[in-house]
């Protein structure tokens, strides 16, 4: 009896005993949890710089590449915690695709657009924005390239902590522009470009905006406010759905593949006329047999609209791995062809060990990081369905042609959260234009008060005012940390 008695306390103290280790483990879990993807990214990176040292570990300059190596990595990163989450976020917030659909989907065709269309020459500074031959000699433009390349990726890093989507490639502008001042003195810079780059804040987003909000009226006019909304799907939906192919087809001409083929801006339209004209075609039996059984109401015309969202999610990551992740690893290229070659003034090629730093930089920065932003950009700016993520998908791809035609700089980004913003606000119009109109209907006891309407808002200024902030504040905080960065570099190096 008294072994009995002994068995179960010895039993009830085990169990108190594993009551603690499993609380203490559960405790240890929750702490090192966000401590699990800096240190995951901390290992790519000093992995990004073993790669280095292996390739590089005989030549001169060995530890300078070395080091821009892991700085590469660094902003490689950032890039996929920040930038991507502008093309996914949309189709997410729509529920077209699970957040690991649509990570899965990015990490794939951002490393493709990366490796296979990536930029095959980069102007030695990010596209003539500093003087290479002001800044002297090869060292010199070295740390000012090194200063640039840290300091936009700080930038960039703090941007995503505080939840605001920006131009990872107007902070390689502003980081670049900041170390050729404190290098070389204010007319080392190009300040006709600068003031184009400036102009494209305020283009991008407002013809990004306005063509949103364009296609959502149609929309809205042409088949949500019809009686017979399936009948009316069945007419413009594959006429919607080639619009898109056509953007996308002559998008990807000019951006995508640019550095695979020259593709001269007409011809570039003629093919986006061809693919939009066989997807029209394509898609008329397609959503015919989507829409057979669908019920009259607005729910149900979401789901003519997936597929193509889905597709354009693609193809926009494929376009932003070939250009910005070529701008962004341009100044790792340039500090090591200046580092081996001592010349940093021609043009030059990227290092494939470069692009796929880049590629798997970005992989990994969304994987570990980027569910945040897309989460931000896809459902807390403005609520977005298939069609109004469609509108948003769709402006990006016809904006960047009309910049590109225009001789515009654009920022996909910048265009990408402009067309949520005008769908917001024009769905915040829209509404009050239609309340407007049925007030007369409503008895003065139901109607709803000035400062009730001023409460439902549809798009969330908080985050407006945030972002257009970080948007005016990337170019100027980045050219002065990378200044200050270039300084203290130069103080240590003597």
């Amino acid at each position: 009896m008294d072994a009995d008695r002994g068995e179960v306390r010895h039993l009830e103290t085990l169990d108190r005993d594993l009551g603690r280790f499993s609380s203490l483990e559960m405790a240890t879990g929750y702490v090192s949890r966000p401590l699990a993807a800096p240190g995951i990214a901390l290992v790519f990176i000093v992995l990004a710089g073993i790669v280095a040292a292996v390739l590089f570990g005989q030549s001169n300059n060995s530890l300078i590449i070395v080091v821009a190596a892991a700085l590469g990595a660094y902003m490689a990163v950032n890039i996929g915690a920040n930038d991507v989450a502008n093309n996914m976020g949309p189709a997410v917030g729509a529920r077209a695709l699970t957040m690991g659909g649509a990570i899965a989907i990015a990490a794939v065709f951002e490393s493709a657009g990366a490796l296979i269309a990536g930029g095959d020459v980069v102007s030695t500074v990010a596209k003539g924005i500093a003087d290479p031959h002001s800044m002297g000699t090869s060292t010199t433009f070295i740390w000012a390239m090194m200063a640039a390349l840290l300091a936009s990726a700080l930038w960039v890093n703090l941007a995503t902590w505080v939840g605001a989507p920006v131009s990872t490639t107007h902070a390689v502008v502003g980081g670049v522009m900041g170390a050729g001042i404190a290098a070389a003195g204010f007319g080392a810079v190009d300040w006709q470009t600068m003031g184009a780059i400036a102009a494209s804040w305020v283009i991008s987003p407002v013809l990004g905006g306005l063509i949103a909000a364009m296609f959502l009226w149609f929309i809205k006019h042409n088949i949500v406010y019809r009686d017979d909304k399936i009948a009316a799907a069945r007419r413009w939906v594959p006429v919607l759905v080639g619009v898109m192919a056509g953007a996308f087809a002559a998008y990807l001409s000019l951006k995508g593949l640019k550095h695979l083929v020259h593709i001269s801006f007409d011809r570039a339209l003629l093919i986006g006329l061809a693919v939009g004209v066989l997807c029209w075609l394509m898609m008329i039996p397609v959503v015919r047999a989507q829409s057979e059984g669908l019920e009259n109401r607005n729910r149900s015309l979401k789901a003519l609209f997936g597929i193509p969202l889905v597709v354009s999610a693609a193809l926009l990551s494929f376009a932003h791995g070939a250009n910005d992740v070529a701008n962004a690893v341009g100044p790792l290229a340039a500090i090591v062809h200046a580092s081996q070659t001592a010349d940093f003034s021609d043009s030059f090629g990227i290092p494939s060990w470069v692009m796929v730093i880049g590629a798997m930089g970005i992989s990994f920065g969304l994987f570990l990081f980027g569910p945040r932003l897309i989460q931000m950009v896809g459902n807390q700016i403005t609520r977005l369905n298939p069609m109004r993520a469609y509108c948003v998908a769709l402006s990006a791809a016809i904006t960047v042609i009309l910049a590109s035609w225009l001789g515009l700089p654009v920022s996909s980004t910048h265009i990408a959260i402009g067309a949520i913003f005008g769908v917001g606000f024009f769905r915040e119009w829209n509404a009050h234009r239609r309340m407007h109109l049925a007030r007369a209907a409503i008895p003065a006891e139901l109607q709803i008060g000035a400062e009730e309407r001023r409460r439902r808002k549809l798009v969330r200024r908080s985050h407006f005012l945030t972002i257009v902030t970080a948007w005016i504040v990337t170019v100027p905080a980045a050219a002065g940390l990378s200044a200050l960065l270039f300084l203290l570099v130069r103080t240590i190096a003597g």
